[in-house]
C-alpha cells in the first residue's frame, strides 16, 4: 500500500467521522480530566517512594 493511498484512505474516514462531532455522550471532560489528574498524581507519587536516595 503506497504512503498516497493511506493518506487518501485517511482523509476520506476523517470527512465522513466528521458528520458525528466527534464527542460520545458518556465522556465528561471534567471526569475525564480529574481522573487523569489522579492518575497522573499516583505516578509521581510511586516514583517519588522508589527515588529514595535524594
Amino acid at each position: 500500500m503506497s504512503l498516497h493511498l493511506a493518506a487518501a484512505q485517511l482523509v476520506t474516514l476523517a470527512a465522513e467521522g466528521g458528520e458525528h462531532g466527534g464527542n460520545h455522550n458518556s465522556l465528561n471532560p471534567a471526569v475525564t480530566g480529574g481522573g487523569a489528574l489522579i492518575v497522573l498524581l499516583l505516578l509521581l507519587w510511586i516514583t517519588t517512594r522508589f527515588n529514595r536516595d535524594r
